[in-house]
């Protein structure tokens, strides 16, 4: 339902020896790939690997890890092209279990979002999501034991791509909701998305028998770049559907929704304080969701400000009819997990999630909340760019999530926030014209005018190229 984003370079150098490449990995077919100065997940590629890591972020004892010194940083073009150049790619691997094709002319997805498919970052041992993930599985799993009730189906590795139909139809998203556009959304073909939410799984679950269930799993959406924003991110959603022993009180329709609601606040208002401290003061907005009713928003007092944390709802009525469930009530909820983590674990950008410098890992422990220690920091790089979205007499197709699609394509995570600093019309042509500022900054090291140059260079023949805009 609710959630959202992150990646970075990385601060170590990492090989890979495939012994016996011939052979299939054993677990779940995923593996590592050399990507420069970065990391990517891909399938059958051998089992015996000998490659560096660090030690903390392994979580499978079949794969071998070990940690080198090298730290090339020289060439900021080779980490900025890392994010989308397919010759990184393993040529044996197959992008999204084979089906990627970015000559689809419906495809949407760069090959830079393709490749971070299976990373799987809420599976990791030790890392912050991870960590939110087993707190909220552990107190819903609790709660009901306590109240002698059936636990929670816990699902953490469902195929994130979904038919469009289950990420917006079956959710009653309509169709010309701008969440189902190009522009927000990564489509494979026109009928496959990438999940923009785990919700997408709701109603295939609903019909196959699942009464409760929390599914974890990354998600993803065209976006904003910023500190808070990113294209894949990690969501949670909860369900909830009620037996008949657990509506006995409830005579009349009105009655049995008084009480979803009622256990779904309650149980909500005990996450929050599981994971904000058994003082938290926290407060109910009514909010809209087409895929619940009513619908809610809780917001928890945190550092001297409200914080939105999740969103949350009584499942609509269309929907448990539509999964063949007549109308028996039952609640959901979703939320993210970057935004529980950035503000419990005091992580100031969302890149660091996907880091793998050791500075940053070393820090966290399963199942425990710690305060971010800051390792580095290294001055921004600003860089402007002016060009009319439109030749006079005609409507502009311009949007800012294009824009942002080329620098991630170009700068990858060197680029930290691409903002509109200026809009007019030109009085006479009725051109608009648009400024943005792009800024770079790495995580790992002060970035010289001389390297951003380069990469300014090739954003701005990038958008004519692409967007056929006309620079100022």
């Amino acid at each position: 339902m609710m959630g959202r984003r992150i990646f970075i370079s990385l601060h170590h150098q990492f090989r890979i020896i495939a012994t016996n490449p011939t052979s299939k990995i054993h677990r779940d077919k995923k593996a590592f790939l050399n990507a420069g100065d970065r990391l990517h997940f891909g399938t059958k590629i051998g089992d015996n690997f000998a490659f560096a890591l660090p030690q903390s972020q392994s979580n499978s004892s079949s794969l071998s890890f070990s940690t080198t010194s090298d730290t090339r940083h020289s060439d900021i073009s080779e980490s900025a092209e890392s994010w989308k150049d397919d010759s990184i790619i393993n040529k044996n691997q197959s992008l999204l279990g084979g089906r990627y094709d970015s000559n689809i002319s419906s495809c949407n997805i760069p090959i830079g979002i393709a490749s971070r498919v299976g990373t799987n970052l809420h599976l990791r041992n030790h890392h912050p999501l991870n960590t939110i993930k087993i707190i909220i599985e552990n107190y819903w799993q609790d709660r009901q034991k306590k109240r002698h009730g059936l636990s929670f189906a816990t699902l953490d590795n469902l195929d994130p791509l979904v038919l469009t139909k289950e990420c917006f139809d079956s959710l009653l998203i309509p169709p010309d909701h701008i969440s189902r556009s190009k522009s927000d959304t990564y489509y494979l073909d026109d009928n496959t998305v990438l999940r923009t939410h785990t919700s997408a799984h709701q109603t295939k679950l609903l019909r196959d028998g699942f009464d409760r269930f929390l599914v974890t799993g990354d998600v993803y959406r065209r976006d904003e770049i910023d500190k808070s924003h990113y294209p894949v991110f990690h969501q949670m959603e909860g369900v909830k559907m009620f037996a008949d022993d657990e509506l006995s009180t409830a005579s009349k329709p009105s009655d049995l929704i008084a009480l979803v609601e009622s256990d779904l606040k309650e149980g909500l208002e005990g996450m929050a304080r599981q994971l904000f401290g058994q003082e938290a003061k926290m407060r109910w907005v009514d909010a809209y969701f087409p895929f619940t009713n009513p619908s809610f928003e809780l917001e928890v007092y945190f550092n001297g400000e409200w914080l939105e944390v999740l969103g949350c709802g009584v499942v609509h009525k269309d929907i448990v009819a539509a999964s063949g469930r007549g109308d028996q009530p039952g609640w959901a909820f979703g939320l993210g997990l970057e935004r529980l983590a950035m503000v419990l674990f005091d992580i100031p950008d969302i890149r660091l999630f996907w880091t793998q410098d050791s500075r940053f890992h070393s820090q966290f422990q399963s199942g425990k909340i710690v305060k971010f220690q800051p390792y580095s920091k290294y001055p921004p790089c600003h860089k402007d760019v002016s060009f009319w979205i439109n030749k006079s007499g005609d409507e502009s197709k311009f949007h800012p999530n294009d824009l942002n699609e080329i620098v991630r394509d170009v700068a990858g995570d060197m680029v930290e926030k691409v903002e509109l600093i200026d809009k007019f019309v030109h009085p006479k042509s009725n051109q608009t014209s648009n400024c943005f500022r792009i800024s770079y900054r790495s995580m790992d090291k002060s970035l010289t005018n001389e390297e951003v140059d380069e990469l300014q260079k090739r954003v701005r023949k990038d958008i004519v190229d692409k967007l056929g805009v006309e620079l100022r």
